[in-house]
């Protein structure tokens, strides 16, 4: 069993900058990949972003979003820069054992999600 906890959303204009981080617990943090999904008002949960050694991100998000995972922390962040307002949605982390895959039922665990606004 894995629990997970994101924090770090909240409102910015477009342009702006946010760092989420998602704290892990209850198990072992190095054999599980890690994820950032988004879902937006009437729109499927999408990939955005996943690492378990290295980072890979979603073409919509490339060279402004970067995962990163401190293991000494059991956390991963989720650094956004130029921000749009494309990217206001709900934040989720997610957890599964093995290799980062981009689709959300890969994933059994879930955090709670942080919203993100980007005002325009």
């Amino acid at each position: 069993q894995v629990q997970l906890v994101e924090s770090g959303g909240g409102l910015v204009q477009a342009g702006g900058s946010l760092r989420l981080s998602c704290a892990a617990s209850g198990s072992t943090f190095s054999n599980y990949a890690m994820g950032w999904f988004r879902q937006a008002p009437g729109k499927e949960r999408e990939f955005v972003a996943g690492i378990r050694w290295d980072g890979v991100h979603a073409d919509s998000v490339k060279g402004r979003f970067t995962i990163s995972r401190d293991h000494t922390k059991n956390t991963i962040y989720l650094q956004m820069n130029s921000l749009k307002s494309d990217d206001t949605a709900v934040y989720y982390c997610a957890a599964r054992p093995g290799i980062v895959l981009p689709f959300a039922g890969e994933y059994a665990y879930w955090g709670q999600g942080t919203q993100v606004t980007v005002s325009s």
